[in-house]
């Protein structure tokens, strides 16, 4: 299998998806330069970091995390980009392998009973093939030996972009875009909502509120990366 593997690297040599240099046969998806200086918020060891304060007074969540910072023209956004506009699906199944490890270590995630990706508007879904949420979340309950369910809720809406809108206004651009399909699952669960990137969290709030009306639900949040520090 090795002489195989090392015949393909010939002509398809396997490259670093942030720097775009060769990747030994140790390394996956980053060369270990990269995946060193990636910048890691470490938020899952911290209760009431900036992401969790996004939620304070609007809807109650026990954990909130993502795996790094992300800054415009930064190495975190060419790795999404990767993943979401060029289908190396690849990335964020490892990344979500990664960080599952990390969450499953830490006490407050330990009673994690459901993973739910955000869920793409079924149009959305079509044209790209695959929901970027759902491929890190599927890492992350690999991880975490916990079920992935991507129905239990549905996006109803299609919205615009987010991008250069301000706050005010992606916040009115999701407000009533998603649709609990099956409460019977999520009930007396501590549920994971898994998204790509976080920002203002309006879009992450939209879902949490339809699912804080499900009862005795907890709820946890995390990312491959926000922009709030």
């Amino acid at each position: 299998m090795s002489l195989i593997s090392d015949f393909i690297s010939l002509f398809f040599p396997r490259s670093c998806y942030v720097c775009g240099n060769s990747l030994y046969k140790n390394e996956e998806v980053l060369c270990t330069r990269c995946n060193l200086h990636l910048p890691e918020t470490n938020y899952h060891k911290m209760p009431d970091n900036p992401i969790h304060k996004i939620f304070w007074g609007k809807i109650p969540v026990v954990n909130a995390s993502a795996m790094y910072f992300f800054k415009k023209g930064g190495s975190v956004q060419r790795l999404v980009h990767q993943l979401k506009y060029k289908g190396h699906l690849e990335i964020g199944t490892l990344l979500g392998q990664n960080y599952g490890h990390k969450l499953k270590q830490e006490e407050r995630y330990k009673d994690i009973g459901l993973i739910i990706p955000i869920p793409l508007h079924p149009k959305k879904l079509r044209i790209r093939g695959f929901n970027q949420a759902e491929v890190f979340a599927g890492g992350i309950a690999g991880s975490m030996h916990v079920q992935l369910n991507s129905s239990a809720i549905k996006r109803v809406v299609a919205t615009s972009t987010q991008t250069k809108k301000s706050r005010y206004k992606r916040w009115e651009n999701v407000s009533g875009i998603f649709e609990i399909t099956d409460s019977a699952v999520l009930e007396n669960k501590h549920i994971l909502l898994v998204d790509d990137v976080i920002t203002t969290g309006s879009t992450m709030e939209a879902c949490l509120t339809q699912l804080n009306t499900i009862p005795g639900i907890r709820l946890s949040v995390a990312a491959i990366a926000c922009a709030v520090r």
